[in-house]
């Protein structure tokens, strides 16, 4: 069986967030939170959770996404144990990533007894050092702050400046992914507008997301994934073929991927990733309980 990557849903009972398109909105949770300390069992769930990282890992498996129906931040005391979990592991997860609007990365509130440093910096820190955390793939509806804002809906004083959230990350060493989620906010952007805008805001990566479902009419014209596709073809160097079937290439030094897929529901004899619930199971699908594994 080849896994090219595990997602590790992150507990948490209500996103911070309520993004007008959200997927996790349109499905009730059905999976319950076996990773509550205060449970009486809590000491062999966390056994048969690290049993689950180290199945992912002996099948090959090196690449982790941090992500869920919450902000992965929002649990910080999860983050904390999954970092001494994987540190615990014969073979720890060395690829790191998470998947984030952004919303608590960006606060300019002071951190207390860390001198100038900000909760957001202070939060940016702890993921690097602690977590492992090595790329952040930034999820943006928009690349205009208020439009960004409009459909993610953060809380009240947590407002994303991107462009200085972007100088944040990268000045803290990691990898910049832009996940650009194609919204009718894109509708009005040509597509070397947006590698242009990428590029200043210092984009190692991107990945032109094409929506699931009807999005609450969020959705882009259908034909805008493919103009993106045709640029990319035309101005991107090929670089490698991944697993499944998406071709990467370098635009203008960026790392960029066209995923006309993100939710995984094409057939496909190996495993695009796996899912590793709070309920200590892992799962191949993320709107099907039937994918369970074990």
């Amino acid at each position: 069986m080849y896994i090219q990557s595990l997602s590790v849903c992150v507990p948490g009972i209500k996103c911070i967030n309520n993004c007008k398109f959200c997927v996790s909105r349109m499905h009730k949770e059905e999976y319950p939170n076996q990773l509550d300390e205060n449970l009486p069992f809590y000491d062999l769930y966390l056994k048969e959770y690290k049993k689950r990282l180290e199945f992912v890992r002996d099948c090959g498996c090196n690449t982790l996404m941090l992500t869920g129906n919450v902000e992965p931040q929002q649990n910080k005391q999860f983050l904390k144990a999954f970092g001494e979990i994987n540190s615990s592991l014969t073979r720890p997860f060395r690829w790191i990533e998470m998947q984030t609007s952004g919303t608590l990365l960006w606060d300019e509130t002071a951190a207390g007894d860390t001198g100038n440093t900000t909760k957001g910096e202070q939060l940016l820190r702890f993921l690097r050092n602690h977590v492992g955390v090595s790329t952040i793939s930034l999820s943006l509806s928009s690349l205009c702050d208020a439009e960004n804002e409009g459909i993610v809906q953060p809380p009240d004083g947590k407002s994303i400046d991107i462009s200085r959230l972007c100088k944040n990350i990268k000045r803290y060493g990691f990898n910049l992914r832009l996940s650009l989620n194609m919204t009718c906010s894109f509708d009005r952007w040509v597509p070397s507008n947006v590698f242009r805008e990428a590029a200043n805001l210092g984009a190692d990566q991107i990945t032109i997301r094409k929506l699931y479902g009807n999005c609450g009419g969020y959705k882009a014209n259908p034909e805008l994934v493919g103009k993106y596709a045709e640029y990319v073809l035309e101005n991107g160097k090929p670089l490698e073929l991944l697993p499944f079937g998406h071709q990467k290439y370098s635009v203008y030094g960026m790392g960029t991927v066209v995923d006309t897929d993100c939710m995984a529901t094409e057939p496909s004899r190996d495993i695009k990733y796996l899912i590793l619930r709070p309920d200590c199971k892992l799962y191949s699908r993320w709107d099907d309980k039937g994918s369970l594994i074990f």
